[in-house]
């Protein structure tokens, strides 16, 4: 038997050496470069178009829906309602592209359809659970509490659909609920007046909640993608999202009207801070947003990957807080700032973890 020479070449050695940051940077580019060149321009313009959506509309959707309590608005089931309401803006995008492309719709099977309509129903109830966390919490606190999603996701992920949990993600996870710890812990100091402790700690708890339900519908789409759909093309990605957003705008609808929060709106809209129109800004805004925001998550899902996406997550976050304490004047303490650091730590930490899945969809 052989063995091995115990003396290295010179250029074994040399390849063995750690390269210094400068190879690193260099070889970085080098990747990015090769990534953008094989993509045709308009690829990386509705790549750009879309995480632009999703910088500015899902923060301006969260800061919304803070103004229109903070100004006399009190129906949770009306910001859940405008959430949804704005599904034919997806319809809009959706059906032009049977048309260019030569396609038609999607089959939808007994199967499917159910699967749609249970996404439909916890899409709604999702929203509303946000609602009430936006009622009672300042947007940068429910923005933070907003980003354990990324956890939920994580975890049904890997129950449901066998994704893989690394080290990197681990890590996350601890993290980001260490962030939250730290908010809870300092409850007293971001609590607006008219807030009672009961109603903080209800908005606490329905946000961590709806971020559970919402990890819980990322791994349901995912798994109907796999196991019913078996394809993932631009179409039928909108496909499902013009479908769930239908049928959750239905349940919310039902919800208004059981609730008797349509005739309220009329009342609503006379005592509003800045009058009717102002009412109708905030809730017509909310409908676009709302809606732009989940078209621009879509096409990144599907242009890039789910790791951008939680790049663009993780950017939004400290993006709705600065912007909530600039326009809103929302309390910022010590705590909530060292809070903000560690949550962008933890994405930090699952990005590094899942860079290569980035590079592999470029």
């Amino acid at each position: 038997m052989e063995q091995a020479p115990l003396l290295r070449s010179g250029e074994e050695m040399e390849n063995l050496r750690p390269k210094p940051w400068q190879d690193k940077i260099s070889a970085f580019w080098t990747t990015v470069w090769k990534g953008y060149k094989s993509k045709p321009i308009s690829h990386w313009i509705l790549l750009a178009l879309s995480s632009a959506a999703m910088l500015v509309a899902f923060p301006a959707s969260s800061l919304l829906s803070r103004i229109y309590f903070a100004n006399g608005g009190t129906s949770k089931w009306i910001i859940s309602w405008v959430a949804v309401a704005g599904w034919p803006i997806t319809a809009l995008v959706l059906i032009p592209t049977y048309f260019v492309l030569g396609i038609f719709p999607t089959p939808l099977d007994f199967k499917l359809a159910a699967s749609y309509a249970v996404l439909g129903f916890l899409s709604a109830a999702d929203n509303l659970m946000y609602a009430y966390a936006y009622a009672y919490l300042p947007p940068s606190t429910a923005s933070l509490l907003g980003s354990t999603s990324l956890i939920f996701s994580a975890l049904f992920g890997y129950v449901l659909v066998k994704n893989k949990i690394n080290a990197s993600t681990i890590n996350a996870i601890v993290i980001i609920t260490a962030a939250m710890a730290i908010i809870a812990l300092d409850s007293d100091s971001d609590r607006y007046a008219s807030i009672s402790d009961r109603q903080y700690a209800l908005g606490f708890v329905w946000d961590i909640l709806a971020s559970a339900l919402h990890g819980l519908i990322f791994a349901l789409s995912e798994l109907v993608f796999d196991k019913l759909v078996g394809r993932r093309s631009f179409h039928v990605v909108l496909e499902q999202q013009v479908i769930v957003s239908l049928l959750a705008f239905i349940f919310t609808t039902i919800g208004l009207i059981v609730n008797n929060d349509f005739n309220s709106m009329a009342t609503e809209a006379r005592t509003f801070k800045g009058g009717r129109s102002s009412y109708l800004s905030v809730l017509v805004w909310g409908v676009v947003t709302f809606q732009l925001g989940i078209l621009g998550g879509t096409a990144v899902l599907f242009l890039a990957s789910t790791v951008l996406a939680g790049v663009l997550n993780a950017i939004r976050v400290p993006l709705t807080s600065i912007a909530a304490i600039i326009l809103l004047n929302d309390p910022m303490s010590g705590f909530k700032i060292l809070s903000l650091i560690i949550t962008f730590w933890g994405f930090a930490s699952y990005i590094y973890g899942n860079y290569p899945r980035i590079k592999d969809s470029s």
